[in-house]
């Protein structure tokens, strides 16, 4: 059974257009994704040291990389590592295979350090640039980033020898903007973090998807969208789950279109699982702000506390 048939047919679509593999053929340039393009393009053209791109969980930035890298010539050379970790020499090993730099595993730290080096500095040579971009940057340790961070320091005359592209998780901004991280902001020189998108984007986003699948854009109505929106808050990926499940409900119960009704069966039935993660975390935010709230008040106002005053009698 083939996966891409599933509804297609249906829908008279040719493939699946909401399926959470990175595709750039069906890559939708919003506002805010075509300016953190427009970051990492100028990232890499002006030799930027260090380009920071955050974003939530499934808003795009591994699309975008992944964009990037297809753009990329023969005068760059690059190497992508995603959620890596490790001590001092496993970092340097991790980076040296990535951009395909041959060692010996048991090569001390100098000797490796040595190599690296004298490969970049050959690449400068032959008239190319060295990128090396880090996906799921926020696992690193802050002793990673700053080992990521000493690399930036190799240099020729005005010129960096290599470029790094920090893409992660909002708490990686969060990190590198720590007292103890000064060193690695001030080499920032270009950064963007992405947001979920809002109600007309949704709109756009989902028609631009069903039109690439080969459909008229109109399979999922205005209102059915409005309600995508509101579960999804405009995650890119949480709205491809979301989507995906609500053409299927809609295919089962024999619709030639998504309804506002489809989307809310698939979330009343607890099919698109992401909601209860999103619930979580807006309960754990409120939770928060309520505590924030409750150290403004006076004692005996805040939560959970109860001062009975007693009364005066008078006679």
């Amino acid at each position: 059974m083939d996966s891409n048939e599933l509804y297609t047919g249906h829908f008279g679509l040719t493939e699946r257009p909401f399926t959470l593999v990175p595709d750039p053929s069906f890559l939708f340039w919003s506002k805010q994704h075509k300016r953190a393009y427009a970051v990492l393009e100028f990232g890499v053209l002006s030799r930027a040291p260090i380009t920071l791109i955050t974003g939530e969980i499934g808003s795009g930035k591994t699309t975008l990389v992944q964009k990037l890298l297809s753009q990329m010539d023969d005068s760059v050379r690059v190497g992508l590592l995603s959620n890596v970790q490790g001590d001092r020499g496993e970092l340097l090993q991790w980076v040296m295979n990535a951009l395909s730099i041959p060692f010996e595993p048991s090569e001390s730290y100098v000797t490796l350090f040595q190599r690296f080096q004298e490969s970049i500095v050959k690449e400068y040579a032959e008239g190319r640039r060295v990128v090396l971009i880090i996906d799921e940057a926020q696992n690193l340790s802050s002793e990673g980033l700053e080992e990521m961070r000493m690399l930036t320091n190799i240099n020729a005359n005005k010129d960096e020898l290599i470029q790094l592209i920090l893409v992660g998780q909002p708490e990686l901004k969060g990190i590198v903007l720590s007292p103890g991280m000064r060193q690695l902001a001030q080499r920032v020189a270009a950064s963007f973090h992405l947001e979920g998108m809002d109600e007309p984007t949704v709109r756009a986003y989902i028609k631009h998807r069903l039109k690439v699948a080969g459909g008229s854009g109109r399979e999922i109505t205005p209102l059915a969208c409005a309600e995508v929106f509101t579960a999804t808050k405009g995650i890119p990926r949480l709205v491809n789950q979301l989507c995906e499940l609500s053409l299927l409900y809609a295919w089962s119960s024999n619709h030639k279109r998504v309804s506002v009704k489809s989307v809310r069966s698939v979330l009343e039935d607890g099919v698109f699982f992401a909601s209860n993660v999103m619930d979580d975390e807006a309960g754990g935010e409120r939770d928060v702000n309520e505590r924030q709230d409750d150290l403004t008040r006076p004692l005996f106002l805040r939560a959970g506390r109860r001062v009975d005053t007693q009364s005066k009698k008078t006679g």
